[in-house]
């Protein structure tokens, strides 16, 4: 029996599987954990296997449930969902074991819950990018929120509460205030709720009421960050690095644009959103965002909030691409998708690091760190120069593509936006690694706890294999697409 066709459904399931096994074996740690990582391992595979299918026949289709006439809960594998869900699977892995090295493997209640509410988020994830329609996105785009608020307030302290009470509001209110309306308003005017590459509206839809509903969509899918509604993401990172990492530099932000690139491409269709001048508008939004993020991470010492504003400018870069309307632009805004995951988490991997070695957390404490903590701050940089947009780094290639759709779309001011974001990105991440690998011991040590000597300690060494293993991994990878993109880019092309 040909079960392809079951496979984007198989891939959604084994997350669940694996919530149910953390949940069984919650007594058992690390197979706990484990188990985390056995049903990441199939999903890659999963995922993997799609690859030459919407490669050669474009997609792959099935329908779990129709409840109304023109509602139904729909999975549909194309290559820019497959491009989402592998890069997620992959760095699921990746951030489960580095989990077990950053908590370790206690028989800890809440650690089940996050390794559950984990794999959970992962199916969320694998919904959001193999939906077939508005309906069943909205669906498995809320359920996100609801599984990943407490692996934000995993800490349990005041703040975590509050910065978990904040990303609910805010994803669940422009959810319910904007997106919902939106997806009905779409209905009413295109009388369907399919996604169908080049669009879905007709010759005679109110071009007034198209317009309004672009905005709503851009409002309410708050996961991208774009300003003014960004402000979740920041106050999220109370949550702990493995939570940061994955949520905040793949998963939920990663949906997050992978939503408004469907809206762009699937809905509206690249023709009508350059004839409605909708293009001009999302890229005014985005380099607003990115500017303003860029300098706002100038002035930041926290490093978790420098990965935050970077993360905030970064996400614009995506949407930018794509409303460039060019091939180039595309190309690199789905790129940088992949290329940020990789980059970004192995900079929230080095960030733990640190934490774990020295207990710092602010770029002013980090004076003479590298020379402790070579392999972290290795892999920092890699992922730093990524970033920036330096070869031969991912980085490089996907804002390279990024300049060259702007040329082809005509928009010099948006090279302009592009090369000073680079400049800024360049200014908070060197004077970091500046900090680290090019000035003396630091005098006193991280929220003033031990003695003069703290780094200059045995103490002050590489975490354990667990932590510097998948964050070196990640590092590599990076540099591998910065070297060899050209299967990932042909993948890439392969989306209508």
């Amino acid at each position: 029996m040909d079960t392809t066709g079951l496979t984007p459904l198989f891939a959604m399931l084994v997350p669940v599987l694996g919530a149910l096994g953390v949940v069984l074996l919650r007594h058992v740690p690390p197979a706990r954990e484990l188990c985390g990582v056995v049903a990441g391992v199939v999903q890659v595979g999963l995922v993997a296997s799609l690859v030459p299918v919407v490669r050669d026949e474009g997609t792959v289709s099935v329908t779990l449930s129709t409840f109304l006439p023109q509602v139904s809960i729909a999975l549909r594998a194309d290559a820019l969902g497959v491009v989402l869900a592998g890069t997620a699977a992959i760095l699921w892995v990746l951030t489960t074991l580095y989990a077990m090295g950053y908590f370790g493997t206690p028989p800890d209640p809440a650690l089940t819950r996050f390794h559950g509410c984990l794999c959970l988020t992962m199916a969320a994830t694998v919904g959001v990018a193999f939906s077939a329609n508005l309906i069943t996105l909205y669906l498995f785009y809320e359920a996100m929120t609801i599984i990943t608020y407490p692996l934000v307030a995993h800490a349990g302290t005041p703040e975590a509460v509050r910065g978990g009470r904040r990303y609910l509001a805010y994803q669940l209110g422009t959810g319910i205030a904007f997106l919902l309306p939106a997806i009905v308003l779409t209905y009413v005017e295109a009388g369907t709720f399919d996604f169908v590459p080049g669009g879905i509206f007709g010759p005679d839809a109110s071009s007034v009421l198209l317009v309004i509903v672009y905005v709503l969509y851009l409002l309410g899918i708050a996961k991208a960050a774009l300003m003014p509604v960004h402000s979740w993401l920041p106050a999220a990172m109370v949550a702990p690095v493995p939570v940061s990492a994955l949520l905040h530099a793949v998963a939920v932000v990663n949906v997050g644009v992978f939503c408004v690139m469907r809206v762009v491409l699937d809905v509206y269709g690249s023709e009508l959103v350059g004839d409605l001048g909708l293009g001009v508008l999302t890229l005014v939004l985005t380099s607003a965002t990115i500017i303003i993020a860029s300098l706002y991470a100038l002035r930041l010492d926290s490093l978790k909030g420098v990965l935050a504003y970077s993360t905030i400018g970064q996400l614009s870069y995506m949407m930018l691409g794509v409303a460039l309307l060019s091939p180039g632009g595309r190309l690199g805004a789905i790129l940088h998708l992949v290329g940020h995951s990789f980059s970004k988490i192995t900079l929230f991997f080095a960030v733990g690091s640190i934490y774990l070695a020295s207990h710092r957390t602010r770029a002013s404490e980090l004076r003479g760190v590298g020379r402790q903590l070579p392999l972290t701050m290795g892999a920092f940089a890699i992922g730093a120069l990524s970033i920036i947009g330096l070869p031969p780094t991912v980085g490089f290639v996907a804002k390279y593509l990024l300049f060259l759709g702007a040329v082809e779309a005509g928009q010099w001011l948006v090279l302009v936006v592009l090369s000073v974001s680079t400049l800024l990105s360049a200014a908070y991440y060197l004077r970091i690694m500046h900090g680290a690998l090019f000035t003396g011991p630091a005098l006193v040590p991280s929220g003033g706890a031990g003695s003069a000597a703290g780094l200059r300690g045995p103490s002050v060494s590489e975490p354990s294999s667990l932590v510097v293993g998948p964050m070196l991994v990640t590092a590599v990878v990076t540099l591998v697409l910065g070297v060899a993109p050209g299967w990932l880019l042909d993948l890439i092309r392969a989306i209508g």
